[in-house]
């Protein structure tokens, strides 16, 4: 499981409260006369996260309901029936609260060591993890984890005022994963977030004596009431964690990798050269 992807297509079995929601969004919207694609242009979604979510299959952001009244005629109704929401027993809540607070986080630290995060990826890099997951996944459920995933990496841009921090272990884009070509756009990208001022983003040396990350990836986060927070994921399972003694001791070993990773300057020379060499 890798950014809250589960299992085959990474879309949970829908509730009944989810199907309920879904099916009361289809309506308004029908009889509000818009497409998928319209009302998603609409509320700022695509149009497959919006069949996702009419569908039941998809639990609506906490922004959702107020986006979507202002479109659909301001019933009230799926602002009433909101809280009611859930997940069949036994699905990723940890995930989606990590994703809730990730949303408001004013700070994101991110380590990882298996792959390029969610937030960097290129559309490319992204469908050749999707398609290469075991059991598969078909087309629709291709397309609403795509669709899942861009609207996430939405946060770089429409958060300028959080900062965002990434330390990416080299052989990630020497594994040439999809091939050269999306190789070369992937780190076209990632030089291109780079320029963000608020993102950074360094590169642990393949050939590193110490590190302080061989534990596994983690993230961290920092909420606005300055609270921090840490989530670490494994191939079925990802760990939610609050306790302040292990968050503090994860924020230890960032600080520590922080230093033994490449500076930002280094490595983005790193990547230019990587480039150059494809």
């Amino acid at each position: 499981m890798v950014d809250g992807v589960v299992g085959a297509g990474g879309e949970p079995e829908a509730s009944d409260s989810l199907r309920t929601f879904g099916a009361v969004v289809q309506a308004l919207r029908e009889h509000a006369g818009l497409s998928r694609e319209e009302f998603g242009d609409l509320v700022g979604l695509s149009k497959h996260t919006v069949a996702s979510v009419e569908l039941g299959r998809r639990m609506p952001d906490p922004t959702f309901p107020d986006r979507a009244e202002g479109v659909l005629g301001n019933t009230g109704a799926l602002r009433k029936s909101a809280p009611c929401l859930s997940r069949q027993p036994g699905l990723a809540a940890w995930f989606r609260r990590w994703a809730r607070l990730e949303a408001t986080a004013i700070t994101l630290y991110t380590y990882e060591c298996r792959l390029i995060p969610g937030l960097l990826q290129t559309e490319a890099y992204a469908r050749t993890l999707f398609t290469n997951q075991l059991p598969p996944m078909d087309d629709e459920q291709i397309e609403a984890q795509w669709a899942a995933r861009a609207e996430r990496q939405r946060l770089l841009r429409e958060r300028p005022n959080t900062a965002f921090a990434f330390i990416l272990e080299e052989h990630l884009f020497r594994r040439h994963t999809g091939g050269l070509e999306v190789t070369r756009k992937l780190i076209d990208h990632v030089l291109a977030i780079a320029e963000l001022r608020n993102v950074e983003i360094q590169v642990m040396p393949t050939e590193q004596e110490t590190h302080a990350g061989l534990d596994g990836p983690m993230r961290l986060l920092e909420t606005p009431e300055n609270k921090w927070f840490a989530y670490c994921e494994g191939q079925e399972s990802g760990q939610f964690i609050a306790d302040s003694k292990v968050v503090s001791m994860l924020q230890m070993r960032y600080a520590r990798m922080r230093s033994q990773a490449l500076t930002l300057k280094d490595s983005l020379s790193l990547l230019q050269r990587m480039r150059g060499e494809l």
